[in-house]
C-alpha cells in the first residue's frame, strides 16, 4: 500500500509544489530543468511531464512566465531601463527577453514601459499585477464561457 499509485501521485504532487514554489522564489537565478530535477531527486524528462499535468504547462514556460510578470511590475514603475529589467527577472540575452516578453504580452517591453508609464498611476500594484497579468494564447479564447 504504500507504494500505490495514488500514494506516489502525492508524492509528486509535493515535489511539483516545491519545484514551483522554487521558481516563484528564484525566477532571476539562472535554473534548468536539470538542475529544478536534481534537487527533488526526478529525472529531467519526469519533472517535465508530471508538471505538465499537474500545472498545463512545461516548468520552462511556467518560469518565463514568472520572469515576464515581474518584468511587466519592474516596467510599470519606470525606475530601470529595459536593459536593467532584462537582467533583473534572469534573462541573459536582451533578444531573447524581448522575444519572449513580446511572444507573452503583445507588445514589445519598451513600448509596453512607454503605454504604462502614465496609465498605472495610482493604482494599488497588487491591482495593476492583476489586470496586467500576461495571458497566454490558450488563456485568451474560451469556447463557450460558464457562468455561475
Amino acid at each position: 500500500m504504500a507504494n500505490s499509485p495514488d500514494v506516489q501521485r502525492l508524492r509528486d504532487l509535493a515535489l511539483l509544489r516545491r519545484v514551483r514554489d522554487r521558481m516563484d522564489r528564484d525566477y532571476a537565478q539562472p535554473l534548468d530543468v536539470e538542475a529544478l530535477a536534481r534537487g527533488v531527486n526526478m529525472s529531467a524528462g519526469h519533472l517535465s511531464r508530471q508538471f505538465k499535468l499537474a500545472y498545463g504547462e512545461s516548468p520552462y514556460s511556467y518560469l518565463m512566465t514568472r520572469r515576464i510578470e515581474r518584468a511587466m511590475s519592474l516596467l510599470r514603475v519606470g525606475d530601470l531601463t529595459v536593459t536593467e529589467v532584462c537582467f533583473a527577472v534572469g534573462f541573459s540575452s536582451l533578444g531573447t527577453f524581448s522575444t519572449r516578453f513580446t511572444e507573452l504580452v503583445g507588445i514589445p517591453p519598451s513600448t509596453y514601459r512607454q503605454q504604462m508609464a502614465d496609465s498605472a498611476e495610482g493604482i494599488p500594484s497588487c491591482v495593476a499585477k492583476q489586470v496586467t497579468r500576461p495571458i497566454r494564447n490558450r488563456e485568451a479564447s474560451t469556447p463557450n464561457p460558464q457562468l455561475a
